[in-house]
This record gives structure tokens, sequence and C-alpha cells, in this order.
């Protein structure tokens, strides 16, 4: 019986060729999709690892940020599912391209993240990372409170985060849609900006407050860019999917109380004769 082949696990290593071979199928493709209106390249490090924090509004706009990456002449890099490195085409090709392994299988996600880090550092990968780790759920659409893997990413090997914003791929391609609004063609405004300072958390421990502070400082760089591309000024604090839950079954729970309070009012009124409080009462 055969035994089933091993493949060599992925280490951010890349083909150059294949590299090329993407370049000229995307820049073209990525263009006919939507107009590029951008500024702020000159951040982005020429050389060196280096992390690109991104807010997040539609799936299309992974395609605008990896374009302006390019155009900074940096290749775009994705932290991707370890599993999709398996699949049968798909998995050689991305892992030609250089894209970063994420073994989520280990218990451990720190210990996922401290490997992310050293294959980036270790092939100066620019890193594309979406903080929020999915779309925003901001009814207005702006940043969303994020996951600290983004400061874990940078602190743990000292690398470099240039916050970007991104405006207008959700017109295209709003959330939870899968076919683009491609005509008339529109326009993605991107900005990037000068890395973030986290010197005050560099030798800290990787608590779970250090963490946190230094990614709402990432995030809330994020977000005035954004502020700039909309022209208004961000939220003072974050979305929060679960307090906004929790706040909207307590004002629903508020509204039933005050139903049930005033239907048991009105009821007494009827049986006893008594105006019920805060009922209009006629004169003779």
């Amino acid at each position: 019986m055969a035994g089933k082949k091993v493949r060599k696990p992925a280490d951010g290593s890349y083909s150059p060729a294949w590299r090329t071979i993407s370049k000229i199928i995307l820049r073209p493709g990525i263009r006919m999709m939507m107009r590029l209106d951008w500024r702020g390249q000159e951040h982005i490090p020429a050389e060196g690892p280096v992390i690109l924090a991104a807010n997040h509004l539609s799936y299309l706009d992974i395609f605008a940020v990896a374009l302006f990456a390019d155009s900074a002449g940096r290749y775009p890099v994705f932290l991707a599912k370890s599993s999709l490195f398996d699949i049968p085409v798909l998995g050689p090709v991305i892992g030609w391209l250089g894209q970063l392994p994420v073994y989520r299988a280990q218990a451990d996600a720190a210990l996922v993240l401290k490997q992310a880090a050293r294959l980036a550092a270790k092939n100066n990968a620019c890193v594309i990372f979406y903080p929020e780790s999915t779309v925003t759920r901001d009814p207005q659409q702006w940043p969303m409170v994020a996951k600290t893997g983004v400061a874990r990413l940078a602190l743990e090997a000292d690398i470099p985060v240039v916050p970007i914003a991104h405006w207008g791929a959700q017109v295209i391609l709003p959330y939870g849609k899968f076919v683009p609004k491609l005509l008339p063609r529109k326009t993605v405004g991107i900005v990037a900006g000068p890395p973030v300072d986290l010197s005050e958390f560099s030798g800290k421990p990787m608590t779970n407050a250090v963490l946190r502070a230094a990614t709402d400082k990432i995030m809330t760089d994020v977000a005035a860019l954004l502020g700039g591309l909309r022209v208004q000024a961000p939220p003072a604090e974050f979305y929060h999917p679960a307090i906004a839950r929790r706040q909207e079954r307590q004002a629903i729970r508020a509204l039933q109380e005050a139903g049930t309070a005033q239907a048991a009012a009105e009821n007494s009124e009827r049986t006893s004769g008594v105006p019920a409080t805060g009922s209009e009462t006629t004169a003779p």
C-alpha cells in the first residue's frame, strides 16, 4: 500500500516567476473592477518586514489594498489557514506566491502568531492584516473593536505597523452580497499613514492589557485616516458587537416591561374606575 505523500510545510518562501505571473494577471484585473485614488505610499518601507493594518468593509477591499501595496513596490502577503495549502491547485499556487500559513490547529494562539511573525521577519514580508478579523459590523461602517493579534504579531518580532484606511469597496460589493456592481466603475480611496509608534509597549510582557492598548492605538490611527477619507469625525469609541447586542436586548426588555406595566395600569383602571397614572381625563 503506497504511503500518503507528505508535502513540505509552507514556510513563506516564494517563486519569483509565479509572483510575476500574478502581477501580470491581477494588476489590470483589479483596475478593471475599480478606480483607485490613493496616497501615502511613502510611509510603506521599501525593504524589511512590515504590517499593513487595514479596516475591512468588503471582500473586494482585499484586492484594493493588495494593489496599493504592490504600487508601493511591496508584494502583498496574507495570513492564510494552513489547510488551504493542502487544497489541490490552490494550495501550491498560494505557496508559490509566498503567502504565510497559520496553523490554527494548535491550541496556543500566541504560538500561532509567533510563528507567523517569525516567517514574516525571515522573508521580509509585507503582511496585510485585518485586525477586526472580519468585515466590520458597525452600522455606520467605522472600524469596530479589533482582536489583539496585530499587536502581538508586531511586538513579537519588532515589525513596524503602517495604518491603512480605504473607502468605496463596499459600494462595489456590499457585505453579504456575492455579485459585484462593476458598472459604472467606482472609485476606492486608500490612504496610508506613518508607522504607529508602539515604542511605549516595547519590552513589556505580552499581557492582555498591553496587547489591547497597542491594538487600540493602531486602530485609532486607522479610524482617523478613514475619517479623513469620509470627511467625518470617527466615533470616540469602537463599536463592540457583543455590547451592542446586549444593549439591544436591554432596550427590548425595557419596552416589554413598560408595555406590561401600562397594560396592567389600564386593566386596573377598567376594573376600579380609577384613572391610570399618566392617562388623560376629560372634564365634565
